[in-house]
């Protein structure tokens, strides 16, 4: 059984670096996570000021240690830049063996293949290193890209989840997508 203890693993790909983020990525983030397009889906109001960003990567590695969240800053290998975050918001391993996963770029980074491309390190990593059976991603029915990109993944769109989140703004309806790990190996293959 997988326990990360806070560990949060460096993943690489051809372009890119899945790293722990640190205080100092915080200006970075805030760019991504202030832009009302990249927050718009998410259950996160747009920041206001790098302290909230630099308190939200505190609270994504306090959440690793307690190992309730593993959340990787997506760096561009070249430049050493953040470009966004992905990883795994929960996961449960007894009787279960399945993911939630959670991910955003910033706009300036959109339709390069940057996502697909930590989806290679990502998936792997939640199949092979943490056991799991079946990874989700719960996306709001208002984003269609989102929904696109999964489903260009492997990922299977199951059905709506009628008011299964609360926000600020009220309960919220999700659309469920997944990937059971035998799908993952077909695609795999394939490629």
């Amino acid at each position: 059984m997988y326990k990360c203890k806070g560990r949060i693993p460096e993943l690489e790909t051809a372009r890119l670096r899945l790293r722990k983020m640190r205080r100092r990525d915080a200006a970075q983030m805030f760019v991504h996570w202030s832009d009302r397009e990249v927050t718009r889906y998410m259950n996160l109001a747009p920041m206001l000021g790098t302290s909230e960003a630099a308190d939200m990567i505190a609270l994504l590695n306090h959440m690793a240690g307690e190992e309730d969240a593993l959340r990787w800053g997506i760096e561009l290998k070249d430049t050493g830049k953040l470009i966004g975050s992905c990883g795994f918001n929960t996961w449960q391993l007894e009787g279960a063996f399945r993911g939630e996963i959670g991910y955003e770029l910033g706009r300036d980074y959109w339709r390069y293949g940057y996502m697909s491309e930590a989806f290679t390190a990502l998936l792997p990593f939640g199949y092979e290193t943490m056991g799991l059976n079946r990874i989700e991603a719960l996306v709001d029915p208002r984003n269609a890209a989102s929904g696109s990109f999964l489903t260009s993944q492997g990922f299977t769109r199951e059905g709506l989840l009628r008011q299964v989140q609360h926000t600020s703004t009220g309960y919220k309806d999700m659309v469920m997508y997944s990937l059971l790990y035998d799908e993952f190996l077909r695609n795999k293959r394939r490629q």
